[in-house]
């Protein structure tokens, strides 16, 4: 079995169970892959009993590696997602971080996980994701988000109008600091803190969540991820932020975003003692009262 490890930037605080996930690994057998500028970083403190492979781009990932491990917090998870694409390679997070949604791994899990992956005991679920669609191509190959697109001032605190469409139809001009389209996924993510619902993962749905809104009437929508949303700019200033997950660009006013479901899915790899209502209890703290 050969399993990918990506990571970006740990601690020295994470060392010691990124050494203690490697010596599981290769106790279990495992053949190791390392995103190689993460092994760069780790090189000089984790001790490897066996020679490891190297990998820097999503051609050589999917040719070989039968699943992935990301090693660090959500952010970190996002961006598997730029190696995984529609390879459908099952990723597993392991949370180095804080909250951690989507790796879902404690540190105190590692051995468990690990010898789960190898023994086949777990569960596959898919998660959607969102296309971004715009005539010059914003974001190349890599027009895909698992949380959300999201919409932002760039400079001025002047306010934009965010005019939305969903299936050719005015849904609502927004006079708001921005705007974020989310999917289940991410509904947990920056949609929740503005105010947005939870959504469960199979729920095929989108969340249109408004950003400081002006109107304090106005409130986050739950649409079909079927649907086809369309979103044109305008405000005092002619430039603004727009992001996928966790990659940025300049637009300018006159640029017209199309938003659909991507046709992939990314495979999440469940430990059977996890779901995802059972995340959002502990992340979450549900039903945690200090008085009892």
């Amino acid at each position: 079995m050969k399993i990918a490890l990506f990571g970006k930037s740990p601690d020295e605080a994470a060392m010691p169970y990124i050494q203690q996930l490697i010596t599981v690994l290769e106790e279990a057998g495992v053949n190791i892959m390392l995103y190689e500028p993460f092994k760069q970083i780790i090189d000089p403190i984790v001790k490897f009993s066996s020679d490891v492979q190297v990998f820097n781009t999503h051609e050589e990932l999917k040719q070989d590696a039968q699943y992935l491990l990301s090693v660090g917090g959500d952010g970190t998870f996002l961006d598997t997602v730029t190696l995984i694409r529609d390879s459908g390679i099952p990723v597993l997070g392991v949370n180095l971080g804080r909250l951690g949604f989507l790796s879902s791994v404690s540190k105190d899990e590692i051995r468990v996980a690990v010898m789960s992956l190898v023994n086949g005991d777990f569960e596959l679920e898919q998660r959607t994701l969102l296309r971004l669609k715009t005539k010059d191509h914003l974001f190349g190959d890599l027009n895909y988000a698992l949380n959300e697109l999201a919409i932002s001032r760039k400079d001025s605190n002047a306010l934009l109008v965010i005019h939305v469409y969903v299936d050719g139809k005015i849904l609502n001009s927004y006079w708001a600091d921005g705007l974020i389209v989310a999917t289940p996924t991410g509904s947990t993510a920056y949609s929740l803190s503005c105010g947005g619902p939870i959504v469960a993962p199979g729920s095929e749905n989108f969340v249109i969540t408004p950003i400081a809104n002006h109107n304090l009437t106005v409130r986050p929508i739950v649409i079909p991820d079927e649907s086809k949303i369309q979103i044109k700019l305008e405000g005092r200033d002619k430039q603004f932020l727009i992001s996928l997950d966790s990659r940025r660009e300049i637009i300018e006013e006159k640029v017209v975003l199309n938003i659909e479901k991507e046709s992939f899915k990314i495979n999440l790899v469940h430990l059977k003692n996890k779901d995802f209502f059972a995340t959002i209890r502990e992340k979450l703290k549900w039903g945690l009262d200090i008085r009892n």
